[in-house]
């Protein structure tokens, strides 16, 4: 990693000759580069005036308070008061400057990006699952965001932008030595909630499929038939046809990083999905603690699947990769080796802080094995963290229960010499062993202190196995999602008669899916 250096941002006025929009319209010519490099970056940038509203410059991608640029842009904007921010993904430093425009002046602004971690120098790739912009604006958003992988929705119920066109051979698309991005991914969202599909050749034929009919299952059922490697992601855990979609064994990731966290604000409600007890987990951040609730529930029946990550920039007011997944993949890099180790779980999920943690020396998803001698198994975690906020604390979960808490304060606590640097806190740390004499799981989160949105990171987790002993399967747990299958059932809504009956008919099995667990559970 990089040791920590200030910002710098120089900010000066030269005439460049331009002739005004107006008699007091003005022109603002941004500059952007690297520090390390002295070469010009793309960037992502935020200018707002003093009543909240977002320059949107001609000829650059933009999208609800955001643009990107190449790392120059020239705006005409009006005379007044401005917040520009500028941007490169959670890997460097943020710029947040006023900014003051005189009428009728043309002015020149030169900001340097400080890199506060490579993260791909250290064999951690991100990438996200859930983009919604243009296919032909992608490479420079993922440059700008500095991210390698973003497959882009080009299909789903309402829209197939390959209707009556050829669909690309192949569809995932390699630049920047290593970049990726897929133009065949596709979106199924309904009812039940929102399955994302990768991998595929062409689009599924969903356009006819109506909020009940047909079940969702149909199309994961075709997709895994017809697709080699095609790859189902549950966008929420909170979605209410998320059980029976478990418990068809085709599902290959969940959505612990989803929208309904933004840069700035809480999606407050779970939409149509399974609602929270909000007396117990209130808003703003209710929906953030009841998504990691869910999946830690999942982990406790013994389903072993990855947390991915998605933003859903172009429907929702995020950019490219606010919520991302950055996955271990040794060199050479390549986007065959990246989802292979996504689907290993050596990973973790961000919407800020930069989370590595290894135990005892192995990366997530690591399946660690007790014999009988010795009984017991102690692992050492050590945590190594790179923060643009204020952490409020490091955690480690295990069985779903917090087993240790390490608590951040730049004033007290036993950080106190880790207190935040002007651009970024950094931290290494060590939790007191943790000792498993019998099968369980457990993984180490991040939670920032910000009262507006959840910002956190996870690990995917760790599983240990005690050979020759049943894998551990928590009775409150799968009892949890076998009610709200239940409770779903009750929710369909279509008439008596064949449609019903085939919907019902996968409901039904995943109820003998999760009676199953219940009758073999071996913890409380």
């Amino acid at each position: 990693m990089h040791p920590k250096a200030p910002l710098v941002l120089m900010l000066f006025f030269l005439g460049l000759g331009m002739e005004p929009v107006t008699a007091l319209a003005s022109t603002v010519t941004i500059t952007v580069t690297d520090e390390d490099t002295g070469k010009r970056i793309p960037c992502r940038v935020h200018l707002v005036n003093s009543v909240g509203q977002a320059v949107q410059p001609k000829n650059w991608p933009f999208w609800h308070d955001h643009f990107v640029c190449n790392g120059r842009v020239t705006v005409r904007v009006d005379p007044g008061s401005y917040v520009l921010q500028i941007e490169r993904g959670p890997e460097y430093a943020k710029i947040t400057t006023p900014l003051t425009v005189a009428p009728d002046s043309n002015q020149k602004l030169e900001a340097t990006l400080k890199r506060l971690v490579n993260m791909a120098s250290e064999n951690w790739w991100s990438g996200e699952l859930h983009v919604h912009r243009s296919k032909e604006h992608i490479e420079l958003i993922m440059q700008a965001e500095d991210i390698h992988v973003a497959p882009v929705i080009t299909w789903w119920n309402m829209n197939n932008l390959w209707k009556g066109r050829r669909v690309p051979v192949p569809a995932t698309v390699h630049f920047d030595e290593t970049r990726y991005y897929d133009l065949m991914a596709g979106e199924d969202e309904r009812e039940g909630g929102a399955l994302l599909y990768f991998h595929l050749n062409r689009p599924l034929r969903i356009a006819r499929a109506r909020r009940e009919y047909p079940s969702p299952m149909k199309y994961v059922i075709q997709a895994k038939k017809r697709h080699d490697n095609a790859w189902v992601d549950v966008e929420k855990p909170f979605w209410w046809d998320m059980p029976t979609w478990i418990a068809s064994g085709l599902i290959d990731s969940i959505g612990l990083a989803n929208n309904h966290m933004c840069r700035d604000q809480m999606l407050e409600t779970e939409a149509w999905g399974k609602a929270r007890d909000i007396g117990r987990l209130p808003a703003p951040l209710g929906n953030g603690w009841w998504s990691q609730e869910i999946y830690y529930h999942l982990l406790n029946c013994d389903i072993r699947i990855p947390p991915s990550a998605g933003s859903a920039s172009g429907v929702l007011p995020n950019p490219v990769g606010y919520n991302r997944v950055y996955v271990h993949v040794e060199r050479p890099f390549n986007i065959t080796k990246w989802w292979e180790s996504l689907r290993s779980g050596r990973s973790f999920v961000t919407n800020g802080p930069l989370l590595q943690v290894q135990a005892n020396g192995q990366h997530p998803g690591h399946v660690f094995s007790i014999d009988e001698h010795p009984r017991s198994l102690n692992v050492q975690l050590s945590c190594e963290l790179v923060s643009r906020d204020l952490v409020g604390w490091i955690e480690v979960i295990k069985n779903g229960v917090v087993v240790s808490r390490e608590s951040f304060s730049p004033q007290e606590g036993s950080l106190k010499q880790n207190a935040p640097q002007p651009a970024a806190i950094r931290l290494k740390t060590e939790f007191p062993f943790l000792e498993f004499k019998s099968n369980g799981w457990f993984l180490v989160r991040v939670v920032i202190d910000n009262p507006a949105t959840f910002r956190f990171a996870s690990t995917a987790p760790f599983f240990v196995e005690r050979k020759g002993h049943p894998r551990r399967v928590s009775k409150t747990s799968a009892w949890f999602f076998l009610e709200w299958v239940r409770q779903r059932i009750q929710r369909i809504d279509l008439a008596e008669g064949p449609r019903r009956t085939n919907v019902l008919s996968y409901h039904e099995e995943a109820v003998r899916y999760w009676q199953d667990l219940v009758d073999r559970a071996n913890v409380d």
